[in-house]
């Protein structure tokens, strides 16, 4: 029989949250993960805040809306504050009742300056990884290292000459908010232009035939036992850069929990200065061999093990977790002005991502366990 469509509304209505989230959904995982090490940040977060006054946003409420932005792909905080009124997914996620109001976007920008002031968003993306070693899921040995380009939020139309003169300006052509500009001719440097909007932004371009581009330098450290994130740092977008924070990586790393023995990466690491620093730190140097032998700092002592092939194929996973980062995580381009800034998003979707990572992995380990 057809249905019809009841014309009367219900006037009072029961609804229980959590009956409405099945059982078996991918984010009850997630969220005992993020609701364990936000736990654990409980007496950071009492230090943000003072002890009088009106009750803020509870902080772990912002920093899970964060990984849920970065989880279902929302365009902007104010999308998501939108969508909140009516979804009882992410309700459910952040702890809220059907009938709690939701907040406004500018909440998250009036707390992101306490959150950077105390390192908050490396402090949660460290918990999660430290989940994940305490559950003997992570190599403590064998890692790789690899840098991406994340597009800053400005225009080339900024990228303007440091002493204020522009021979290019043509005038707004009657549209202030778009004027025209003629780069023809122009020889446009870092060392002698920058960006009006954003000045930290670098002029830069990932490899040979691509278009430079306003951009931040993103340095991932993953280790190979599951291929997790254990570091995701943001530094200015420069030729050396990727080679420069090496050597950080590995330092804080050690004072961790961490033991590298190995790091693999591209040609882009193999030159003297780097592969001699990792000798004599200890660190074995698999990274991938320049075309010319000749040039190269790797050479027989260290191609001959397996282990070397093994590293150099393991390290291409990190493409696929700046995959997801950018595509999924909407990281492809940054929404913050700044180093810092740009940094706190990026440990917010580094932290997502190894939370669905670790889920997958802690999912699977449940039912493999009774057949076992």
């Amino acid at each position: 029989m057809r249905g019809r469509r009841d014309s009367q509304v219900t006037a009072l209505a029961f609804i229980d949250v959590e009956k409405r989230v099945p059982a078996d959904h991918p984010l009850r995982t997630i969220k005992a993960l993020a609701d364990e090490a936000l736990a654990e940040l409980s007496p950071e977060f009492d230090r943000l805040y003072a002890d009088v006054g009106r009750p803020s946003i509870p902080p772990e409420r912002l920093l899970k809306s964060s990984l849920l932005i970065a989880l279902f792909s929302v365009r902007s905080e104010r999308a998501f504050c939108e969508e909140l009124d009516y979804n009882l997914l992410f309700r459910w996620f952040l702890d809220m009742g059907v009938f709690e109001s939701s907040f406004d976007a500018t909440v998250f920008t009036k707390n992101r300056q306490r959150l950077l002031e105390r390192r908050v968003g490396q402090q949660l993306f460290d918990e999660v990884v430290a989940q994940a070693h305490e559950s003997g899921l992570l190599s403590d040995e064998h890692f790789s290292v690899d840098g991406t380009l994340i597009e800053a939020a400005a225009s080339l139309k900024s990228f303007k000459p440091r002493d204020g003169g522009d021979k290019n300006d043509r005038g707004d052509g009657g549209d202030p908010g778009d004027p025209w500009v003629d780069f023809r001719g122009e020889k446009r440097r870092n060392a002698t232009h920058e960006s009006t909007t954003d000045p930290e932004a670098r002029l830069m371009r990932k490899g040979k035939g691509k278009e430079a581009k306003l951009a931040f330098m993103a340095h991932g450290l993953m280790e190979h036992r599951h291929g997790m994130l254990v570091d995701f740092q943001v530094t200015e977008a420069t030729g050396t850069a990727e080679r420069d924070i090496v050597p950080q990586l590995l330092a804080e790393a050690k004072e961790r929990y961490f033991k590298p023995t190995t790091l693999a990466g591209d040609r882009n690491y193999d030159t003297r200065a780097l592969v001699a620093e990792m000798r004599r730190r200890g660190v074995t140097p698999h990274v991938a061999q320049n075309q010319s032998r000749r040039s190269s700092a790797i050479d027989g002592r260290t191609t001959r093990h397996p282990a070397y092939k093994t590293s150099q194929r393991l390290r291409k996973r990190i493409e696929e977790i700046f995959g997801w980062m950018k595509t999924i995580g909407g990281f492809r381009r940054s929404r913050y002005r700044g180093v810092e800034r740009t940094g706190l998003a990026a440990y917010l979707v580094g932290t997502a991502y190894n939370l669905v990572r670790l889920a997958k992995v802690l999912n699977r380990a449940r039912v493999v366990a009774p057949a076992a």
